[in-house]
């Protein structure tokens, strides 16, 4: 199948089927399976290799968050998306924490999910506008000491590093876009990360989206 494959996993085939309809309106993009449970849409992304996962975060079995995480493990080339009915910071924080790059609301999915589902393609993040606010004013997970002005430790040259990284590129993907070893690419993630005192690549995205060297 070429193009770009989705995966669309919710319990309801009202949803199932309205998701469908919007995404069916952009050229080349394929729906290559669909899944009722959290359960089916993990086994369905293993086997599908979707480029974008989108997930009910209330399904049986498993959750979208719950399902999200063991995609991340059997298919971490997938993005994924996930859609909820209502807006929690607790849930954001969860999203974020896990490393996922895609959140909306159900009821922005006529006019956003074409927007989101682009984004994600692109391995740039997508979250809904409550969620921007948050994660750009910095509400939650701040470490002890973190200030706005972190940011400015980093040199251009590591903002470069972050940005790509936090797009979802590999270290050597990074040093062919940087024209840099992929020895010297990882010495800078690891100054980076001893600067930010961040720990995982999850953390630093959360700090790109905050600081705005990624668009969310």
């Amino acid at each position: 199948m070429n193009g770009l494959k989705i995966l669309i996993a919710d319990d309801h085939d009202l949803m199932r089927r309205g998701l469908r309809d919007i995404l069916a309106a952009r050229p080349g993009w394929a729906i290559c399976g669909e899944a009722h449970t959290g359960t089916e849409a993990v086994a369905k992304t293993k086997s599908l290799k979707p480029d974008v996962a989108i997930l009910d975060l209330s399904m049986p079995e498993l959750n979208g968050l719950e399902a999200a995480q063991q995609i991340r493990a059997v298919a971490p080339k997938t993005e994924l998306l996930v859609l909820s009915m209502h807006y929690s910071d607790q849930l954001v924080r969860d999203i974020v924490d896990a490393g996922i790059r895609g959140y909306m609301m159900k009821s922005d999915a006529d006019k956003d999910l074409l927007t989101a589902v682009d984004a994600l393609a692109k391995h740039q993040p997508y979250f809904t506008a409550a969620a921007i606010d948050v994660i750009g004013h910095g509400l939650f997970n701040r470490r002890p000491g973190e200030t706005a002005e972190m940011k400015d430790r980093l040199t251009a040259r590591e903002r470069e590093v972050v940005r790509l990284i936090a797009e979802g590129k590999s270290s050597k993907d990074v040093g062919d876009s940087l024209d840099m070893s992929v020895k010297t690419v990882e010495t800078h993630r690891a100054n980076v990360m001893r600067k930010l005192q961040v720990h995982s690549v999850s953390e630093l995205v959360r700090y790109a989206i905050r600081n705005q060297i990624v668009q969310a």
